[in-house]
């Protein structure tokens, strides 16, 4: 059941406000676009009013000039109408042009730009009489039937009073001649229609508040409401967090697939492992290709295992080479040394196997800096971690 409009007492959600922008839900104040259209054909009427005023004089001259040729031949009289015509349409058609981009700007400045064909759409909960009465007699109808009605009275009442002040004027332009009287009346306009945008201007600053208000009256939301649109996007974060998995599952895979192509693995020997790979000539310095704590560090085990790379327990490099080095980058300038020691022992491993003779040199003990160990194991007391390798 439809949550009623005595529950919803709480503001639209972000989520529900764009929504309904798509919806094609915008407060657009009509009063804003009677202020704006009017505003323009003023301003364009003072503007090329000298223009104007010279265009339709000679328009008028010409219109109501005849001769015997063309009242005697009917087809004359039909051609010099459409040039008149034309003359006409050449001047209103720009005036109207630009009227229609001043209704564009006055509804992207009261709603912005929404571009949307929903509101296109065939809604058949539309034709539901009942739901009808109940729009018809709704808040925001009443209240939109009212402001229309005071609108209309109030330009009335301005109108007739404007008229009844300067009704002597109007009336001495009969007895000027044409082109005064154009003249005169042109600044009657004028007049009138500042003062009617006047008006327009009045209703337009209330009505651009008020549609925002009532919009947002129309979108609060109910408990419920609120409620289930915190579930779905609570659900968009468990598919956010899957998608999340499903990426470090694939940037494992492709770490574990360089393990095989590593010079060396080194562990901790259960909890860390760090793969590195040093080429020479082609990198300044040895590079960490995969590394991984707890069962992360026993599968690169394995897989150097299987691929014959030798592993090097040394604990105190690996805690530090897993906590300072990141994967496809370079290790810490102070674990140069530490490093080299054990991929110069490696690579004399390799010959050895290589030759097939014995490997005469132990393991090496690489000395780690104690603040890039995170276990620290120089301090005071503690034993020093053993060591030991696997082809």
């Amino acid at each position: 059941m439809a949550d009623s409009a005595q529950d919803r007492k709480l503001p639209a959600s972000r989520r529900k406000i764009e929504k309904a922008r798509a919806d094609g839900q915008v407060a657009r104040s009509r009063d804003l676009g009677h202020f704006t259209a009017v505003t323009g054909g003023v301003a364009l009427l003072l503007a090329l009013a000298p223009e104007l005023s010279d265009w339709l004089t000679r328009l008028l001259a010409t219109g109501l000039r005849f001769d015997l040729a063309q009242v005697n031949h009917p087809e004359a009289m039909v051609e010099r109408l459409l040039i008149l015509t034309q003359q006409m349409f050449a001047v209103l058609v720009p005036l109207f042009a630009t009227m229609v981009v001043v209704a564009l700007a006055s509804g992207l400045l009261s709603g912005g730009w929404n571009f949307t064909f929903k509101p296109l759409l065939p809604d058949f909960s539309k034709l539901n009489p009942l739901s009808g009465l109940g729009r018809v007699f709704s808040g925001q109808q009443l209240t939109t039937t009212l402001k229309a009605c005071l609108l209309a009275l109030v330009l009335g009442g301005v109108g007739t009073l404007y008229l009844t002040v300067r009704w002597n004027r109007h009336a001495e332009l009969l007895a000027m001649p044409l082109p005064a009287a154009l003249a005169a009346g042109g600044a009657l306009l004028q007049d009138g229609l500042l003062l009617l945008c006047g008006v327009l201007a009045a209703f337009a600053l209330v009505d651009v508040p008020l549609q925002r208000e009532l919009l947002m009256r129309r979108l609060r939301m109910s408990v419920e409401e609120m409620k289930k649109e915190f579930k779905e996007q609570e659900g968009n974060a468990e598919m956010k967090g899957a998608m999340r998995r499903r990426m470090r599952e694939m940037a494992n895979k492709r770490m574990m697939a360089q393990v095989p192509l590593a010079d060396l693995v080194v562990m901790n020997p259960t909890h860390y492992a760090v793969a590195l790979k040093y080429e020479d000539g082609k990198m300044a310095a040895p590079k960490v290709v995969a590394k991984g704590a707890d069962l992360m560090a026993m599968k690169i085990r394995d897989l150097a295992r299987e691929s014959k790379v030798p592993v090097l327990q040394a604990p105190a490099l690996a805690r530090a080479l897993y906590a300072h080095a990141e994967v496809d980058q370079e290790i810490p300038a102070r674990l140069f040394g530490a490093v080299a020691q054990v991929l110069a022992w490696v690579y004399q491993l390799r010959e050895a196997m290589a030759a097939g003779r014995p490997v005469k040199d132990q393991a090496p003990s690489p000395e780690v800096p104690a603040d890039l160990d995170p276990h620290n194991q120089t301090r005071p007391g503690a034993a020093p971690a053993g060591q030991g390798t696997e082809a």
